[in-house]
């Protein structure tokens, strides 16, 4: 099915379901998709009406036209530069990067095209950097943040800020091949184990060991492990009831 989100002639997003996968498309591509206040409103709408659909088992974010998304809408936030909207538009983006990380089904970025640094233009990029240091060494966060200078797709991959570089003809057929590979596990372990592992992620590494020791357990007794293990014992695929 394909959903407008955005009650407006040209909608800012779009939903496309087929066979377990959402895609959620960034639709302003005269502005190489920019997010603004509205768009921002669509992704946290989009993504709790999918954290609730049982029958969505991989998220996939794109973007429309030539690029993925520069970030945010610079003249949007110009035109209105007063502290009241510009604390609520920022608290708006946190809440939708928390929701990516918090709803249960993983959730790809398929991104294409070029991204722009807001130091460049006196804007320090606090929000991406949340993001972006948890994911590179610290010094290559630091570089990327304070230099602005952009990295060519394999430096991103060898930095480990994508997980796989694919020629744009091959985009497609790659981003679709991760998300059959996630649509073949059980849904319930693979909620358990993203809650997982961002809950561990800012932890003392005893603490991690015990939310881990207490994650596995409640795995292990759990219908999809029992049926997973008695597949793996019995030399058969296992069925999983989800």
């Amino acid at each position: 099915m394909m959903n407008d989100i955005a009650n407006t002639d040209s909608p800012r997003l779009l939903r496309a379901d087929a066979a377990g996968i959402a895609t959620l498309t960034l639709n302003r591509p005269a502005q190489y998709n920019a997010i603004d206040s509205a768009m921002l409103d669509d992704l946290h709408a989009a993504l709790g009406e999918i954290s609730a659909d049982k029958r969505v088992r991989v998220v996939v974010i794109e973007g429309a036209g030539k690029a993925f998304s520069p970030g945010h809408d610079l003249k949007e936030m110009l035109a209105n530069s007063h502290e009241s909207f510009v604390a609520d538009l920022f608290r708006r983006c946190c809440d939708v990067m928390l929701a990516i990380q918090r709803i249960p089904q993983p959730v790809i970025a398929k991104v294409h095209g070029f991204a722009t640094s807001g130091i460049n233009f006196g804007l320090f990029c606090a929000t991406p950097g949340v993001a972006v240091s948890r994911d590179i060494s610290r010094k290559r966060a630091f570089e990327m943040l304070f230099t602005g200078d952009f990295i060519d797709a394999q430096t991103a991959l060898s930095w480990g800020l994508v997980n796989r570089v694919v020629p744009l003809d091959q985009l497609d057929a790659a981003t679709n091949a991760l998300a059959a590979s996630l649509i073949d596990k059980p849904s319930r372990v693979v909620a358990l184990g993203k809650r997982f592992f961002y809950e561990q992620l800012e932890e003392r590494i005893d603490i991690a060991y015990k939310i881990a020791a207490a994650t596995i357990t409640h795995n292990m007794l759990g219908e999809d492990a029992q049926e997973g293990v008695a597949a793996f014992v019995e030399k058969r695929k296992p069925h999983w009831d989800d």
